[in-house]
């Protein structure tokens, strides 16, 4: 592509994640966003698990029968003359760290928030990494069609626990059985929930007074009274809207809607797109700024997921292009190891299904095919000038299990395994250094239940898991390394790496170590 061409094209680009507490209804909204996109025919739900009907971006088995999302989808669609990339992220805090990564390669975030339940712990933790970021924020208002709590009190939660100002773009008419729709601030239009009720009307235009007819039905109905009322308020004390302030993180503009029944969807996909940035510049380590308009092809792997396809047993690396332009076939730098790699097996995603793809550009999410050459983190450039972008951040583990393959026969599926699973970044892997147990690190529990799940189903490889509790884990520099430090409550390891560290039982544990040795000066090294 010429020049133009790739800018014009880089233009049209809006990335963005969803992020949620679990049960939001996230990824319900994904699949409505498909299904506008023209991606899908029919939405599958999360409720998928009883009728067979699965959510198109809940590819994994384990997701399709817990109903939750455990890996970060990637899907991509044109709508109204924009190319939508939508990374459906984990909403479960055992899988925050996938999300944490996920964050660092989209230019917007969508937050999606229970009416009910209002903002939840992980939505809390999950907007504190974004607001770090300084990308805009759009939030979404769900289940408008469930009794919920006052959207006034929703909106001064927002601000005062999250401490971001909010502008509502549209106001619910009544909720739950009550529910008749949204005052559409942002487009002076009524939205009906039940067109059929009011002659197959779904907008009704505001007029200059901010009403709808006198004559409408609606007009004399409570509820459309209330909403009346509450909206001059807004109106009058509220916060201005401000486009600047919104692509600065500072203002999310929020929309109220129920992602089940399709109802409000719409009109916040066409909002959204109308306001979110195209891609952005990335930093590098140097704390340079790459800009995606650059002629140059960069960018970073996010991901590894293994397995996207059991029958071939594959590898994928997720890379979010972030600058230049992509072309099959094309050889890049490997910055890790200074090598020429050759992306020629390239894929771009609707959830589990794949296409080939020939070209992409920055903002662009590829799959590039990886048989192991490619770790989380790892830049991808091409020119003279060597690039690196800024680490992904890491967890440090709090949970532990000694892992041991049940059939002893089994040993080679059982280290493919391990390898595999351990390199997508979900789980952490040591071994001893004086018995040579292996042994898993992870942030939550439901990580091991996932990873024995898939060694068994995607390996063939049946683990025996032995808890070891709660450990404290510190890296050292090699050159301290004395095997007579390791004792019952500190348990001397190295990681994948072959960096040594200690697993402390406890806090005095760790203490009583610094006092012994205080010339060992330990880091918690992410």
């Amino acid at each position: 592509m010429t020049d133009k061409k790739i800018q014009e094209q880089v233009g049209r680009r809006r990335t963005f994640a969803i992020i949620s507490h679990p049960d939001a209804g996230k990824t319900t909204i994904t699949e409505q966003l498909l299904l506008f996109g023209g991606a899908i025919r029919q939405a599958g739900t999360v409720k998928g698990k009883k009728t067979g009907n699965f959510a198109k971006s809940d590819w994994m088995e384990i997701e399709k029968q817990r109903g939750i999302s455990v890996t970060s989808s990637v899907m991509q669609f044109d709508f109204e003359g924009k190319r939508v990339n939508i990374l459906d992220t984990p909403g479960h805090e055992d899988f925050s760290e996938d999300t944490y990564r996920t964050l660092m390669a989209v230019d917007a975030a969508v937050m999606v928030v229970d009416t009910a339940k209002g903002i939840e712990a992980q939505t809390k933790k999950l907007f504190q990494v974004v607001k770090e970021r300084g990308i805009p924020v759009f939030t979404f208002m769900n289940k408008l069609d469930r009794d919920g709590r006052e959207p006034l009190d929703l909106l001064s939660e927002l601000e005062e626990v999250l401490g971001i100002e909010s502008y509502p773009m549209n106001w619910p008419i009544g909720m739950g059985k009550g529910l008749e729709g949204i005052y559409d601030v942002f487009h002076r239009r009524v939205e009906l929930y039940r067109p059929d009720n009011y002659d197959g009307e779904r907008y009704i235009p505001l007029d200059e007074t901010g009403n709808i007819p006198e004559s409408h039905p609606l007009f004399s109905n409570d509820v459309y009274t209330q909403a009346q009322e509450d909206v001059e308020l807004l109106v009058e004390a509220g916060n201005e809207f401000d486009e600047h302030r919104i692509l600065k993180g500072n203002l999310t503009p929020v929309f109220f809607g129920s992602a089940l029944t399709n109802f409000g969807v719409e009109t916040f996909l066409e909002t959204f797109l109308q306001f979110a940035p195209e891609p952005q510049a990335h930093k590098t380590k140097e704390e340079e700024y790459i800009n995606p308009m650059e002629e140059n092809f960069s960018g970073f792997v996010f991901k590894i997921q293994a397995n996207m396809n059991p029958a071939h047993r594959d590898r994928i690396a997720f890379v979010r292009i972030a600058s230049g332009e992509f072309t099959r076939g094309m050889d890049v730098n490997l910055e890790r190891t200074n090598k020429k790699v050759k992306l020629s097996n390239v894929t771009q995603f609707m959830a589990e299904s794949r296409e080939n793809v020939e070209t992409a550009v920055a903002g662009d999410i590829i799959g590039v095919y990886d048989t192991g050459t490619y770790q989380v983190g790892d830049t991808l450039f091409v020119g003279k000038k060597r690039i690196a972008y800024e680490d992904l951040p890491t967890f440090t583990p709090e949970l532990f299990m000694k892992v041991t393959a049940k059939n002893v026969m089994k040993q080679k599926s059982f280290h493919k395994g391990i390898e595999q699973l351990v390199q997508e970044g979900a789980i952490q892997l040591y071994k001893t250094v004086q018995t040579g147990d292996y042994v898993l690190g992870a942030v939550g529990q439901l990580q091991f239940e996932v990873f024995q799940y898939r060694m068994l189903n995607e390996y063939n490889a049946e683990v025996v898991m032995s808890p070891m509790g709660k450990k404290i884990a510190r890296w050292f520099k090699e050159e301290d390394f004395d095997e007579r430090m390791s004792s019952s409550r500190n348990i001397l390891a190295k990681d994948r790496f072959g960096k040594p560290l200690f697993l402390f039982e406890n806090e005095f544990a760790m203490r009583w170590f610094n006092d012994k040795y205080p010339q060992v000066e330990l880091e918690t090294l992410f």
